[in-house]
């Protein structure tokens, strides 16, 4: 990753999309096309699935790219996110369709950011939007994209992304967060509250969007609506902190 000086930012949580859910079941390491020796590598070796892959010399349709996705997927939910990134470029590079290609490059930028690797994401978010930019995953790719470009400190390109996003898809209401989060950000209050708005709507109901609504508000001198949306941020934090007590 290239090292750059990033601009001095406010703490925020952005949103990177909806995540993976758990429970994480059947997760087996070593699936057949996969299987190596034990004695002779180590089976988390972040480069097992691409040189195993490569040293058979193995070709594209011997390949099951679905089962290279699930493997990325299970090393997301225990949280390996190198070796994770490695079988999703995997799965793009066999993928069988321009979806499951796109889907493995927007998944394999997530895993990079989960590691803080913006350069990485970024260049696999523009691969997924370089596959079809009207895609069934291209919105996922667009916000995503804003997301790491904003964290690399692009801030206008990251803008125009954010706003590509709910073009693309204006049902995704993560994208009309973030999109939202830089609205804040750049001063434009009105329009970032209907942002905020959208997103709730659609069903993104964190904490996050009504501390983000509340500032919008708090800008715009709304005192009476920034305190009741104040008061339901603090109730979604609280409900997120106690199931995590839970689990």
């Amino acid at each position: 990753m290239t090292e750059r000086d990033q601009p001095e930012r406010r703490d925020h949580r952005f949103s990177e999309g909806e995540g993976f859910e758990e429970p994480y079941e059947g997760f087996d390491f070593d699936p057949p096309e996969l299987d190596v020796d034990p004695s002779t590598v180590d089976p988390v070796d972040s480069r097992v699935v691409t040189d195993t892959l490569d040293e058979r010399n193995v070709r594209a349709e011997d390949v099951d790219s679905d089962a290279l996705l699930d493997v990325g997927l299970n090393y997301m939910g225990i949280n390996r996110f190198e070796q994770a990134a490695d079988a999703f470029e995997r799965a793009a590079r066999y993928a069988d369709t321009e979806n499951e290609e796109q889907e493995a490059w927007v998944n394999k930028g997530v895993a990079h950011g989960q590691m803080e690797e913006w350069d990485d994401a970024i260049g696999a978010y523009r691969e997924a939007l370089y596959v079809d930019s009207d895609g069934e995953f291209a919105a996922e790719a667009e916000t995503n994209l804003a997301y790491a470009l904003w964290e690399f400190g692009e801030d206008e390109e990251a803008f125009e992304h954010a706003e590509n996003a709910v073009r693309v898809d204006d049902r995704l209401p993560h994208a009309w967060y973030n999109l939202g989060y830089i609205q804040n950000e750049r001063g434009q209050h009105e329009d970032a509250l209907e942002c905020f708005d959208n997103a709730i709507r659609l069903g993104f109901r964190q904490a996050d969007v009504y501390e983000e609504k509340t500032r919008a508000l708090d800008e715009l001198g709304r005192e009476e609506e920034a305190e009741e949306a104040r008061k339901q941020a603090e109730e979604m934090r609280q409900q997120q902190e106690e199931r995590l007590v839970d689990q």
